[in-house]
């Protein structure tokens, strides 16, 4: 099943078919994520539509869904909650969006760039208001406290790495401990809910737990390699947004790390400037010093890491399914 999500060209028909076995489920999740935030008002409604253009593959209520099945039941509950992590993740995007002046996500302009950095930053707030007043109709206060704690990580994360912007210094154990917060905090609280409303054991559901962060960082690594690497018509969305913001990613990192000092002179010049070759110059001396194969090393190492975790699980169609997605998240182009 791993070559299923391979083929950037075939990814949507690739997951349609990979995700088939929990298809009535995120239909089940989408009708409760539209019916919270469905608005009368034209305008406001307009918004909320042009986000479906970009919410991508719902990755987290993917894994939240996947993990319940694995561990043999899902709930009316995992649907909320679903929809809730999906409401979290796409606030985060709108936000990020403003933050880095970005203007495309998905092959479609970024809310910022068509209603400007006032409405974007209302909407996401208007999505997480929305989400956590989603959460607590489960009627169990441990939703609202899992997704909250995952919430304040992923907005401890997002401080911490604008406050770092500009540091050309940023250690490699510095940039994880970001990206832990950042990305993996959520897609761990996905996979722990889909195991706690299983009623799954509390090893199993902290098991399930670390394999959502080990994807998260994977996820995450391959996803700062696509800034540096990839092109804006494959992967859709506006890359080099780290270079302009002076965001250290892993590659830069090691970049800096393993040449002669002058050299890392010249480089943190280079990346404080505003030369047209800049991007070029950098992305090749992230590949003189091997940068993108140790980054590409990081995200598989953590990929295998989220894999050995399922070892939890007893076989089935869906811990099949969570295998094939550590693959994608290090092999994909967008």
């Amino acid at each position: 099943m791993s070559s299923l999500l391979t083929s950037p060209t075939a990814s949507s028909r690739a997951a349609g078919l990979l995700f088939a076995p929990i298809a009535t489920d995120l239909a089940a999740v989408e009708r409760v994520y539209a019916e919270t935030v469905a608005h009368g008002k034209p305008g406001l409604a307009r918004l909320i539509q042009h986000l479906d253009q970009y919410r991508g593959k719902r990755l987290r209520p993917v894994l939240l869904l996947l993990t319940a099945h694995a561990c043999g039941r899902v709930t009316p509950t995992h649907h909320v909650l679903g929809a809730v992590v999906e409401m979290v993740h796409t606030a985060t995007l709108v936000h990020d969006d403003v933050l880095d002046e970005a203007g495309l996500r998905r092959h479609v302009p970024t809310v910022n760039a068509g209603w400007g950095n006032k409405a974007s930053i209302l909407l996401g707030d208007y999505l997480f208001t929305h989400a956590f007043h989603l959460s607590s109709t489960t009627g169990d206060a441990r939703a609202c406290e899992l997704i909250g704690e995952a919430t304040n990580r992923v907005c401890e994360g997002e401080l911490q790495q604008t406050l770092e912007r500009g540091n050309l210094s940023l250690s490699e154990e510095e940039y994880l401990e970001i990206i832990d917060k950042k990305t993996a905090a959520l897609t761990a609280c996905c996979c722990q809910l889909g195991a706690y409303y299983a009623e799954a054991e509390p090893e199993v559901v902290e098991r399930l737990a670390n394999y959502g962060r080990s994807l998260g960082i994977a996820f995450q690594v391959a996803d700062d390699l696509l800034d540096i690497t990839g092109r804006e018509q494959t992967a859709g969305k506006t890359l080099g947004t780290d270079l302009e913001q002076l965001k250290l990613t892993l590659p830069l990192i090691h970049m800096l790390e393993n040449v002669r000092p002058e050299e890392a002179t010249r480089l943190r010049a280079l990346l404080r400037g505003r030369s047209p070759q800049r991007r070029e110059a950098i992305t090749e001396a992230v590949e003189t010093t091997k940068a993108v194969a140790y980054a590409r090393q990081k995200a598989d190492d953590f990929a295998a890491a989220a894999r050995d975790e399922l070892e939890c699980l007893p076989p089935s169609d869906f811990r099949s399914i969570l295998e094939t997605l550590t693959h994608w998240s290090v092999r994909r182009e967008k």
